[in-house]
């Protein structure tokens, strides 16, 4: 036996062997292969499916909510299929989340039951490279959605509050839209209300301008505080400056009662709500009130939530993976949406308790804002990371 022809020291060429390398060379697939594409193309054609139906069913729900008002005011065709054009962006917005979670479920849930996971997992990739082109695209959407927020839907949802108000309820829009720094025509005179609580339905810092018939000054009545009976406004006191012809300004104290037509119902039509905002709008408006030391809490948390709630597609993929990949959904539609539900209404409903609290200053206006999130970044990351 010729010992140099040996075969003794020359690498194994087994097929467990080359299995071994390959694993080892898909585990440290570097970003933006065909298997990236082929999933984020997967998962884009069920997203935009998912959004465009989520989103009908949303206007259709919102639809039915209105329709006493549609049908008691008598307002024609056109009329609502204005408001509900205008009112699609904030829809989009608002069930982009929902979307992406659903989409994720389902997609990774169609490629298990086709055994595409099982071969990746198979070939040594882990779930979280499966997951990483996934969560690449979440971000796009989460910068889209914030971006969609700051232009599209504070114009479109202005527009939308407008047909509402006044060619719906009829309303004459006598003020700026807003519950800060509100202006109402009366009777020979004009109102200004600093700030409108919604939730005691009092009117702070009312300064009501008397008129002649020439629209000159004839005096000023400034009222602290003006709270609502259910029967119509009232205030404890008031200091009032009358102006005579010849300059002369005179003062009293008195009680008078604020001549406000408009009851708490029709003031919350006029409050602008915070999808109406830009961020930077709501940054001004914030400041505008801390700079009158008017409280301006549910405001900075509205700001809060602003930033957090595009951060919700990228959650949505964390949540998902595990789901449909460790529970193995196998890519029943049914389940899929089952669990999507039941996550997203779990998610909203947490956002809403922390918002309240928020609100109400029981939280810090940046812990309401970004509570949920954090909890189920928690929640997801602790699945996420614990699949290999």
């Amino acid at each position: 036996m010729d010992l140099g022809d040996s075969t003794l020291g020359s690498p194994p060429t087994s097929p467990q062997v080359s299995m071994m390398e390959t694993r080892g060379q898909f585990r440290s697939l570097p970003m933006g292969t065909i298997l990236d594409r082929y999933l984020m193309r997967a998962f884009l054609r069920i997203f935009f499916v998912s959004l465009l139906s989520i989103a009908s069913i949303y206007l259709i729900v919102d639809f039915f909510d209105r329709v006493a008002a549609f049908l008691g005011s008598g307002t024609s065709i056109g009329v609502v299929v204005r408001y509900f054009f205008y009112k699609a962006p904030l829809s989009i917005s608002r069930v982009i989340g929902f979307a992406t979670l659903f989409s994720t479920l389902f997609c990774l849930g169609m490629l298990a039951r086709g055994q595409e996971i099982t071969a990746m997992r198979s070939s040594g990739i882990s779930v979280q490279r499966i997951a990483a082109p996934l969560l690449f695209v979440s971000l796009l959407i989460c910068a889209g959605n914030f971006f969609w927020n700051e232009t599209l839907v504070p114009i479109f949802s202005h527009r939308a509050q407008t047909i509402y108000l006044t060619e719906v309820r009829n309303q004459q829009q006598q003020s700026l839209f807003g519950t800060s720094d509100i202006w109402i025509r009366g009777e020979n005179a004009f109102i200004n209300i600093d700030k409108f609580d919604t939730k005691t339905n009092t009117l702070e810092s009312v300064t009501i301008f008397r008129l002649n018939r020439d629209f000159s000054l004839r005096g000023l009545i400034e009222i602290p505080s003006v709270f609502w009976t259910g029967k119509g406004w009232e205030s404890k006191d008031a200091t009032e400056w009358n102006f005579s012809a010849d300059g002369q300004i005179t003062k009293q104290s008195k009680v008078v009662l604020p001549p406000i037509s408009e009851t708490p119902d029709d003031l919350r039509l006029l409050a602008r709500d915070p999808e109406e905002f830009t961020f930077f709008d709501l940054q001004k408006q914030i400041e505008d009130m801390k700079s009158k030391g008017l409280d301006a809490t549910a405001y900075k948390v509205d700001l809060q939530t602003k930033l957090a709630i595009p951060v919700i597609s990228p959650l949505m993929i964390l949540l998902a993976v595990p789901f449909a990949l460790k529970r193995h959904l196998g890519g029943g539609m049914a389940l899929s949406f089952g669990v999507a539900m039941l996550i997203g209404f779990g998610y909203w409903v947490l956002t809403a308790f922390s918002i309240s609290l928020g609100h109400s200053a029981a939280l810090p206006p940046w812990i309401a804002g970004w509570l949920p999130n954090s909890i189920f970044a928690l929640i997801g990351l602790y699945f996420f990371t614990a699949e290999e």
